[in-house]
This record gives structure tokens, C-alpha cells and sequence, in this order.
């Protein structure tokens, strides 16, 4: 097993497979800064087959678990061919705005993806249609989740709360799966990226979003390096990503992999590793190990335990997935 410069291993790798997306949301892909921008052509995103070819290449440095991401991962053709490749002894989970999984998830589900996390701000019109600068609306997400609790998918939802934009989502969301096996998450609206205008005034802090709910009781987490803290509410699971007042890199694991086939070591990186050549160079699995070894041995990110320390460009959410 590799561990970085904190002693930390590598388990889990995201992999964005596009840096498309089919909705604008204000925190990750404004319109004004990606309506006309100059998406990757084909010919520089990794193949599937590539893209397993690493994933094996991993396995031996401790790999345990991959989540699918994007921009929006749905969009990507044949999806789940890619998710036949991977080794079944992984963890295999998707990140997903939830517009497209109506339509896919009993595939998703019969490919061998175990669980799914669905991004949904809010359950109202209003709200859901703003913070994602969309025409769509929440009923298409929600008809997606119980077609993938039905598929026999795990759901979690994840909840962006932003100061002045949907503080009422925290206990909306919240009740609206009350009941269900769906645990709710809410996250802290970071600093990612360069284009979502983030100030700290704008952050609701885990602390405050915790006020705004009754009845919580803590409760242990389900692993190292797990993101999220969990409370239950009731009989109903509910999970706090606190990465701006609770900064979790002491137990960071996650490495991600662009689009067009570079290493990152932080969701808050200004820049990758470059994976394509050498996979292109027809590497082997033992070559394309022991680059990865030799930059993880030497990772030290801790951006959020450094915010406000540490002054650098950082890459698009949406080019690496969240």
C-alpha cells in the first residue's frame, strides 16, 4: 500500500469521465464562464479502456473504491460498458445531478455500480431552478432516486447550502426522505475552482445547518478518511461535509483523474499529473503503478486545513469531478 507524505493511503480514485454537464449550477459551472467555453474533443479524453487499464494498474497500491464523475457522468456514451470493465471486487459509485437517472439506473445497476450519489439543492421549483440555472426540475431528479432505490442502488444525496440562496433546503431535503433508506448530505459551499465567486460570508457553516434541525444525535463514522460526519435524525441518516469549518485532510485518500487523463492529489489543486502520455506511450500496468507511486509518496495537500494561508489558481470542479 502507498501513503503520501502524512502518512495517508490511496483508496479512492474519482474519475471524471467528461467535463460536460447538462445543468449551469452557480457554485460549480457558472453560464457566464462556461456557456461558449471549449470543451475537450474526444480525441483527448481517455478511452475506457484506458481508463480500466489504470484502475487495474492501482489495485496493487491499495485501490479500493472508485466513484464515476464528470462534469456529468450520464453523458458519456456507453457508461455502462465502462463499469463492466472494472473489477468487481471494487467499490464502484457515480456522482450524478440526477437529470438522466430515470433513464439509466436499472443498467447502471445490472453493470455492477453499487451506489449512486445524486446532487439536489433543493426540493422546491424555485430554489432547484436557480442554484442550477436550469429549466429542469426537482421531480425529475426525485423520480431518478426512487427508480434507483427500486434498481437496488444505495442513494445518497448531497445538498450545496449557500448563504442567501437555499438555507431553507436544510430541513426541506431533509423531510422530504424522511421514511426512506436515502441518507441526506449537506455540504459547506467551498472555494473550488476560480468561477463561483466564493466569500466566506456566503458559507453556512455544519454548525449552523445543525441548528436548523431537531432531534440529531451523532453517531460514529463508517470508516478512515470518511467526508462526511453523521448524525441520525430519528430513524434517518443524515451527513455533514464540513470542508471550510472542519477541514477533513488528515484522513484524505482520494486521488482524481481528469477527463483528458491527469492526476490530481486535491479537489483544490492548480494543476494535474500527466497520465495520457505515459498511457499512450503504451506504459505497462507496473509503470503506470509506480508513476502514481512516485507522486503520491511525495503528496503533502492540506488546502483546507490551509485556507487563507495558501494563495494559488485551483482547477475547476467540474474538470475533476467533486
Amino acid at each position: 500500500m502507498v501513503r503520501d507524505a502524512h502518512n495517508r493511503p490511496l483508496r479512492d480514485l474519482r474519475i471524471s469521465l467528461t467535463d460536460r454537464c447538462n445543468m449551469r449550477c452557480r457554485y460549480c459551472m457558472p453560464r457566464e464562464h462556461f456557456d461558449g467555453h471549449d470543451f475537450l474533443a474526444k480525441k483527448e479524453i481517455l478511452s475506457y479502456e484506458e481508463l480500466s487499464n489504470v484502475v487495474e494498474s492501482l489495485m496493487p497500491l491499495g485501490l479500493s473504491k472508485v466513484r464515476l464523475t464528470g462534469g456529468e457522468p450520464l453523458l458519456r456514451k456507453d457508461i455502462c460498458s465502462f463499469i463492466k470493465m472494472l473489477p468487481k471486487e471494487l467499490d464502484i459509485a457515480m456522482t450524478t445531478n440526477g437529470i438522466l437517472l430515470e433513464r439509466f439506473a436499472q443498467d447502471l445497476a445490472d453493470s455492477g455500480l453499487n451506489r449512486v450519489t445524486v446532487s439536489l439543492d433543493a426540493v422546491d421549483v424555485e430554489t432547484f431552478q436557480a442554484m442550477g440555472d436550469t429549466d429542469e426540475t426537482p421531480e425529475t431528479v426525485l423520480r431518478g432516486i426512487e427508480t434507483a432505490r427500486k434498481a437496488g442502488l444505495n442513494v445518497k444525496v448531497n445538498t450545496v447550502i449557500r448563504a442567501g440562496y437555499n438555507e431553507h433546503s436544510v430541513k426541506m431535503v431533509a423531510d422530504r426522505f424522511v421514511g426512506s433508506d436515502v441518507i441526506v448530505r449537506y455540504i459547506e459551499f467551498m472555494d473550488v475552482g476560480e468561477t463561483n465567486s466564493w466569500n466566506d460570508d456566503e458559507v453556512i457553516t455544519g454548525d449552523m445547518m445543525r441548528n436548523m434541525l431537531e432531534n440529531l444525535s451523532p453517531i460514529s463514522a463508517n470508516h478512515v478518511g470518511e467526508v462526511a460526519n453523521r448524525y441520525l435524525r430519528g430513524s434517518q441518516e443524515i451527513g455533514f461535509i464540513e470542508s471550510v469549518s472542519k477541514p477533513f485532510c488528515g484522513d484524505c485518500n482520494r486521488a482524481r483523474i481528469s477527463a483528458d487523463g491527469s492526476l490530481y492529489t486535491c479537489l483544490f489543486a492548480s494543476k494535474g499529473n500527466d497520465l495520457k502520455s505515459l498511457i499512450r506511450m503504451n506504459a505497462s500496468q507496473e509503470q503506470i503503478a509506480e508513476a502514481v507511486r512516485s507522486i503520491w509518496t511525495i503528496r503533502d495537500d492540506a488546502y483546507s486545513q490551509n485556507r487563507g494561508l495558501v494563495d494559488k489558481e485551483k482547477v475547476e470542479m467540474s474538470f475533476i469531478g467533486g
